[in-house]
């Protein structure tokens, strides 16, 4: 049987400097990523940014996890019934328990998204429906003046590799095949949807640290 071992702030800090440089390693924890939605592409993105070393998330989404989420979603069995937000950090207080994560248990509008988002230094776009994918993109692009936003769009299927690419366009990056739809034989898996998902969170700390042109 296993043992756990609960680490201090400073283990977790040293072993970020050994494998990210000191210097980005200190960069990382003065960053915050805003995630709306946290569903397949939502769930999988914050764990990537919480093992990268991330200083602070802020989680906005309003629904509970079921069953039938944990095909794509990053998720166990245990955390079904939860609220995403809950069952997320919980998962991210596993992997590192001093990252700060704010929740809030809210469905994204056009009047309340730029207070959810105030203070964050970037935001990924995770939500499933269009209406609310366009709120967000809209209104953080028209309302801010440096907050860029990373959204996500066809990734339902399998395969298909080479077509899953980047767009960028001012402060959106759009990443995804732009086409894949749910469909009869195209459902969503977890190997397209966390691709996708795993891309939004390189492109955010490609941004944050300074290399996006």
């Amino acid at each position: 049987m296993s043992h756990s071992k609960l680490f201090t702030e400073t283990e977790i800090s040293e072993t970020l400097n050994i494998l990210h440089t000191p210097a980005v390693a200190s960069q990382m924890k003065q960053l915050t990523v805003g995630i709306a939605g946290l569903g397949g592409l939502g769930s999988n993105a914050a764990v990537s940014l919480a093992r990268a070393g991330i200083g602070k998330l802020v989680l906005v989404d309003f629904d509970r996890v079921e069953l039938s989420n944990l095909n794509r979603q990053a998720y166990l069995l245990e955390h079904v019934e939860m609220l995403k937000t809950e069952a997320i950090a919980d998962i991210i207080r596993r992997i590192n328990p001093f990252i700060s994560i704010k929740l809030k248990q809210n469905t994204i509008t056009e009047q309340n998204c730029m207070s959810l988002f105030k203070n964050v230094d970037i935001v990924i776009e995770a939500v499933d429906g269009a209406e609310t994918k366009a709120i967000i993109i809209e209104t953080i692009l028209t309302q801010s003046e440096t907050i860029p936003v990373i959204a996500g769009s066809g990734m339902a299927g399998y395969g298909k590799n080479s077509i899953i690419k980047e767009i960028k366009m001012k402060r959106l990056i759009l990443l995804g095949d732009n086409i894949s739809e749910v469909a009869p034989g195209v459902p969503l898996m977890a190997p397209r949807v966390c691709i996708v998902a795993n891309m939004q969170a390189n492109a955010a700390l490609e941004i944050l640290l300074g290399e996006w042109k």
